[in-house]
């Protein structure tokens, strides 16, 4: 029922992502399993489209499809995944209970299971419509832990080899379910390195543990994603390097003399860890992601903005923590402390039969967890698991010495008539007699289980409005709009019903990220980003675009192909000397204007005044974000002295009246089309507002005019190299498809040319690749690593030096070469672009030093080549390599751009 507390607010899907696997199971029953491994979805990131199966939780997709067609008659599919994560989690807490019980025994797994039932962050993630991977993937992942554990405490060898065989199937499964599931791949290695010293059966541990590490990789490798990256990655070698250990382990122990096995012991574990370092250090393996990266430095957050402006990927506070776990923390202390106190090899010193190897683990996944989550708000799911567990063991075991029974021994021996002591402190004797009582009195059993009730129920009830179960009721995200209001309106069910009945099928509609899974299944349009955020790129031109001048923004929109623009603005309304005026803020594009321009790269100076959230005039005036808010400022109080001011002032709050800027019967480069009904609402109270725009088709003006007709003029001037500077040299690219010819601009860039021809003469370039190809943006290449190194040193390589910036006039237009470069303005050194299309946002920002004046359709070939959706690499690196870069001088320019000598001459 907890889990279910957001059906009070309306039936439905929760977030976002649980729309797109609704789609996705929904396709997968009406085509089949073929056509789903093969669907290349085109209504999402518009015009290159997403493969699916290689791009998603294709275990969540199967999983939900099997049980609605075993129990899902008379039910919609919609309705199936609305349930389809509370009844997951419900039976996660029966695989705790399992596994919580092979560590720590019965009393440990009931506690660790009604601990689960009731964890916020567990909960928050698994509720009702809460149709994403975090549910499915725990319960993979856990059923797969529990089956390891279990098959090694085993006596039978045939069932610890089913229960072997099961635990990597599903724990495989759970990678390829959520990619969280990833970080039990940390405890997993620390404990097999620590197996061979504290359990004897050898012989045993031999085969058990390479069986479990062969089924995992073997089955995580037979998937899409995680795939064979995985296996032959960091993230297998985390499983690999540790089985090898053991065994080679093992061996040294068997055949070291008596008296050295711990010396050769401790040397090969040094020699295996600094052999790991070396290894990963070496990049011969492929990296981990950057979310992996994150989780495990949470100061890599702020180096990333669209990893930054993801409230999940935010490193949870103090408060949070302690509100989420309170009395949970007391206990897992006691956990760690029983634990710690226990005499190793004495399987008698605690009251629960606890094995030295799950002690062991117990502490390792509470440690690690604790960690993982502690970094990354989305992990707290492992933190919960990881506390839930070293708290569940540690209550049982104070539980059980404080309930116990023991045997009192009644010695009738002369010298100690009439005493009684525990059996324990007396050896056996004929003379006495036995009898068993109570260790503690029954008042002392009363107040603690009085006192331990207490002490669980205080954080299901207090406070009020922020215990455990109230903190989990919220109402479904496209019921609220994922604002920070507790309400239930009809505004985006009723903007995407619209759309999918009024607009025209095939209509492409831009928004940002976050609202594309809503629009593709709810309204049935094809969208240019949405929440699988393949392409950072992608988004960040969705940000340039909101924050543009309205003329080039529309320029780009149509460029784009989009038909539609969609923004949704939240704030509280309020009426005064019967004027509707409103405050803004609450979690709409309001509240995400300055990550808009953090990821877009832009000065937020220029737009928000030094509270970083109020905007400027100048934001207002001239962007295309500022012109679809339908608000014009009208004054600004202080809330503290209820003073207003006409112009912004430190600590103010704007206050806005409705102003719609760009009307249906405009002609504008935007027409409203749709309001949703709270921003036609006249009365106070939360506005939850979608307004739809129409990319106005006709919309010209003479400024559009005059720019393209500059650019268009300046483009065709630039081609032709003696209007370039006829004095500078040519770079040829040699690839397997033909030269590509680019001539220098050395006349604004001397420095950057001069570093070019001096790497190409030195063939610096030779042998590199275009490692980075994002078809309508750029092909990238000049990385040596590319060469010979590891796909996840791509992009990280350079000449050893940097060079300073030269910017210019020069504008990023089609087929000009352009410096790459880090965070730093001064970091360029060796990689280099040619732009695959108009990108403004570039311009000021990256050396331009040439342009491309031949083998056009060499460029536009490399482009095409497939590539990794989740790193841009081409799939084949063969087809994108560069045999050779050679400088030609002035003098024998003609014959090179001589289209018959083009493709098979670079001399």
């Amino acid at each position: 029922m907890v889990r279910s507390q957001a059906a009070d607010y309306g039936f439905q899907l929760n977030e976002f992502d649980p729309f797109f696997n609704y789609r996705a199971t929904q396709y997968l029953l009406d085509h089949g399993v073929n056509a789903y491994v093969h669907w290349h979805d085109d209504m999402s990131w518009y015009p290159n489209g997403r493969d699916v199966y290689s791009t998603s939780q294709v275990p969540l997709h199967f999983t939900d499809a099997f049980f609605y067609k075993i129990f899902g008659a008379g039910s919609s599919l919609y309705d199936f995944t609305i349930i389809f994560p509370v009844v997951f989690g419900s039976l996660t807490a029966i695989i705790v209970f399992a596994l919580v019980r092979v560590m720590g025994g019965t009393t440990a797994g009931l506690f660790a299971s009604l601990f689960f039932a009731i964890s916020p962050p567990i909960i928050v993630r698994g509720t009702i419509g809460w149709f994403k991977s975090e549910p499915l993937g725990l319960f993979y992942g856990l059923l797969g832990l529990y089956l390891l554990l279990s098959g090694l405490k085993s006596q039978n060898r045939k069932f610890a080899f089913g229960k072997l065989v099961g635990g990597g199937l599903f724990l495989a499964i759970g990678f390829a379910s959520w990619g969280g599931v990833e970080f039990f791949l940390m405890p997993l290695a620390l404990f097999f390195i620590i197996l061979p010293f504290i359990r004897k059966d050898h012989k045993f541990l031999l085969w058990a543990i390479p069986l479990f590490t062969a089924v995992t990789l073997g089955v995580a490798g037979a998937f899409e994603r995680p795939g064979l990256d995985f296996v032959l990655g960091v993230r297998g070698f985390a499983l690999i390097g540790p089985t090898i250990f053991l065994v080679g382990m093992i061996f040294v122990q068997k055949f070291s003399r008596e008296g050295t096995a711990l010396r050769n012991s401790l040397a090969i574990l040094g020699g295996s860890v600094l052999a790991g370092v070396a290894i990963i250090s070496s990049h011969l393996l492929h990296g981990a992601s950057f979310r992996y990266l994150n989780a495990i430095n949470p100061f890599l957050t702020s180096t990333d903005p669209l990893v930054d402006s993801v409230a999940e990927h935010a490193t949870p506070t103090l408060t949070q923590n302690f509100t989420y776990f309170s009395v949970l923390m007391l206990f897992a202390g006691l956990g760690i402390w029983l634990i710690f106190r226990k005499k190793w090899g004495d399987q008698k010193s605690l009251p629960v039969g606890i094995k030295n190897e799950m002690t062991v683990f117990a502490l390792i996944v509470g440690i690690v967890g604790a960690y993982a989550g502690g970094t990354f708000a989305r992990l707290e799911l492992l933190t919960a698991t990881s506390v839930i567990i070293l708290s569940s063991v540690g209550l049982a075991v104070i539980t059980s010495e404080i309930l116990k029974k023991g045997t009192l021994v009644k010695i009738s021996d002369s010298s100690n008539k009439g005493t009684q002591v525990k059996s324990s402190d007396s050896k056996k004797s004929n003379n006495q007699s036995k009898k068993t009582s109570s260790v503690l009195g029954r008042v002392t059993k009363i107040s603690y289980v009085a006192v331990l009730v207490a002490l669980l129920l205080v954080p299901t009830i207090f406070p009020a409005n922020a215990n455990w179960i109230t903190v989990t009721k919220s109402p479904p995200t496209i019921l609220n709009g994922g604002s920070n209001y507790a309400i239930s309106t009809d505004d985006w069910p009723a903007t995407l019903n619209w759309i999918k009945n009024n607009t025209p099928q095939g209509s492409v509609i831009a928004a940002w990220w976050d609202y594309g899974y809503w629009i593709q299944t709810l309204g049935g349009r094809t969208t240019l980003a949405d929440n699988a955020t393949l392409d950072t790129y992608t988004i960040a031109k969705i940000a340039k675009i909101f924050l543009s001048s309205p003329v080039q923004a529309w320029k780009m929109l149509h460029d784009w192909g989009a038909n539609y623009i969609l923004v949704y603005v939240v704030g509280q309304e309020f009426v005064s000397n019967g004027q509707q005026l409103y405050i803004l803020g609450g979690g709409g594009d309001e509240s995400k204007k300055q990550w808009f321009m953090k990821i877009a790269g832009e000065d937020t100076s220029q737009f928000l005044q030094d509270d970083q959230f109020t905007p400027t005039d100048n934001f207002w005036q001239n962007t295309l974000l500022g012109k679809m808010f339908p608000f014009t400022p009208v004054t600004y109080f202080d809330p503290n002295t209820h003073l207003q001011s006409d112009k912004y002032q430190t600590g103010y709050i704007g206050v806005y009246s409705k102003t719609i800027k760009y009307p249906v019967d405009g002609d504008g480069p935007l027409k409203l089309v749709y309001t949703s009904p709270s921003l036609n609402n006249t009365k106070s109270g939360i506005v939850s507002g979608v307004l739809l725009y129409q990319v106005n088709p006709n919309y010209l003006s003479q400024t559009s005019n005059t720019n393209q007709t500059s650019n268009t003029n300046k483009t065709t001037s630039e081609v032709k190299p003696s209007s370039i500077n006829p004095t500078s040299d040519v770079g040829v690219i040699s690839t397997k498809y033909g030269n590509i010819v680019i001539k220098f601009r050395d006349d604004v860039a001397p420095k950057t040319v001069a570093n070019f021809e001096k790497l190409a003469k030195s063939g610096f370039y030779d042998g590199t690749i275009f490692h980075r190809i994002i078809p309508g943006f750029v092909i990238q290449g000049g990385d040596p690593n590319t060469k010979n190194g590891a796909r996840d040193t791509w992009g990280t390589g350079d000449a050893g030096y940097t060079i300073p910036p030269e910017f210019s006039n020069l504008k990023h237009t089609k087929y000009m070469v352009s410096m790459a470069r880090g965070s730093d303005i001064n970091s360029a050194s060796s990689q280099f672009f040619i732009v695959l299309g108009d990108a403004p946002w570039l311009d000021d920002k990256y050396t331009i030093f040439g342009q491309v004046i031949s083998g056009q359709d060499i460029v536009d070939k490399i482009a095409s080549i497939k590539t990794d959706p989740n790193t841009n690499q081409p799939i084949d690196p063969e087809e994108v390599r560069v045999n050779k870069v050679v400088i030609q001088s002035h003098e024998t320019q003609s014959s090179t751009t001589n289209p018959s000598l083009n493709r098979n001459s670079t001399k």
